[in-house]
């Protein structure tokens, strides 16, 4: 299983950097030598830098703006307690509290003001915790508070 660490950007000079979008708050994802997938290609960062706070890196090929960058999940440290990786949601049952099946989480990807989960049923949640109640990692399932859940 890949997860997403971030998005290739704007282009940033003329050597081929370029800002990564959506970039994961883990401070060394981008240092010089790591190896990240893109467009399921294994690349690897040759430059890294930050620029207005954000970082930016280039890589040892060529990536189109838009295409994700990419880790394998085996490579990611293990959460803390309590805690998960929004790409652990993907697949679990979403139930409304005291309420019906929703669906399941097909994606978690980022809004305005917040993270939206999306739903193999249409829906599209907040990834807020008035929304989220509980996330059951073993039981594979998000309960989420009522009155989220439009049915139209």
């Amino acid at each position: 299983m890949l997860v997403r660490v971030g998005r290739v950007g704007r282009p940033h000079g003329l050597q081929g950097a370029f800002f990564v979008e959506e970039a994961s708050v883990e401070p060394d994802r981008f240092t010089v030598g790591t190896r990240l997938v893109a467009g399921g290609e294994s690349v690897e960062v040759v430059e890294s830098k930050r620029s207005g706070g954000r970082p930016v890196i280039r890589l040892d090929r060529a990536v189109a703006r838009g295409t994700a960058l990419e880790v394998p999940r085996s490579e990611l440290p293990p959460p803390a307690a309590d805690s998960y990786y929004v790409a652990d949601l993907v697949g679990l049952d979403v139930v409304e509290e005291g309420g019906p099946p929703l669906g399941r989480v097909k994606e978690v990807r980022p809004g305005v003001a917040n993270d939206v989960i999306e739903l193999d049923s249409g829906l599209a949640l907040p990834f807020v915790a008035a929304c989220v109640l509980h996330v059951d990692l073993e039981g594979r399932t998000v309960i989420v508070a009522p009155g989220f859940a439009d049915r139209g």
